[in-house]
């Protein structure tokens, strides 16, 4: 394969994440809009997988690490439309108290550092497109605390100034920096990464509650986002499922027969 990772006559898209969840369906969003979409991900046999399936290309990236996030810049060259930086997690769900550094340490490597790197890394590239857009996906967790959930709501909280810092430093060049934070979405991994396999507790999350959002949900909003005109800008974008007024507030139906 040459140094660029797709065609210099199509927009390009990096999806790092891309492999499960609201990356993977992304990367098949974004592709269906006519986007040669370069599939970033740890896991090589799933991406490689997806590229096939979308005519993407797949490159194997753990965002934590300076090697890899170099050898993506590489691999996508000088020019790059689109950077979807959904790499992300969250590990426990410890009081404060009882909280695990390691498993914090994780969560601020994934959701800030890693999504710092990668934006560092292909900056110019989404410069030299003269339209770039930068999209981080952050989270509900990023704009409120609650219980348990320390660890993960510091680590987005993080992914939000970081891209509202990204956007006044940016100001007068031709990239647009935007945020979607999505409330309960149902992915296959999400919520049992954060139990550490315990599929009771994953399926607690959502316990009643008849229609949470989906990935494609949130891939059908982060490709609307990152095709508005060059001079708009969608700042942020919250989005939750009708059953979820708040963190705090989800209708649930209990089946009590």
């Amino acid at each position: 394969m040459t140094s660029s990772a797709s065609p210099t006559s199509a927009r390009t898209a990096v999806v790092t994440g891309a492999s499960s969840g609201i990356g993977a369906a992304t990367a098949r969003h974004l592709a269906a809009e006519g986007f040669h979409v370069v599939c970033a991900a740890r896991r090589l046999e799933r991406i490689e997988a997806l590229a096939a399936e979308i005519g993407g290309t797949a490159i194997a990236c753990d965002v934590t690490s300076p090697d890899d996030v170099a050898a993506l810049a590489s691999r996508v060259g000088e020019r790059l439309d689109v950077l979807v930086n959904n790499a992300g997690g969250a590990f426990g769900a410890s009081p404060v108290s009882e909280a695990s550094a390691e498993d914090w340490r994780a969560m601020y490597e994934v959701n800030v550092i890693g999504l710092v790197q990668v934006t560092k890394a292909l900056l110019p590239a989404l410069v030299a497109s003269g339209a770039g857009v930068i999209l981080n996906v952050g989270s509900t967790a990023g704009r409120i605390a609650y219980e348990g959930g320390g660890g993960y709501t510091a680590a987005k909280h993080g992914t939000q100034v970081v891209t509202e810092t990204l956007r006044l430093e940016l100001f007068d060049q031709p990239v647009r920096v935007c945020e979607i934070a999505p409330g309960m979405v149902r992915t296959d991994e999400f919520a049992l990464v954060r139990f550490d396999g315990d599929q009771e507790k994953a399926d607690a999350v959502y316990a009643g509650v008849a229609e949470p959002l989906t990935a494609d949900d949130v891939a059908d909003a982060i490709t609307w986002m990152v095709t508005r005109p060059s001079h708009v800008n969608i700042d942020e974008l919250v989005i939750r499922p009708r059953a979820q007024a708040a963190q705090h507030k989800v209708h649930r139906v209990h089946d009590d027969s």
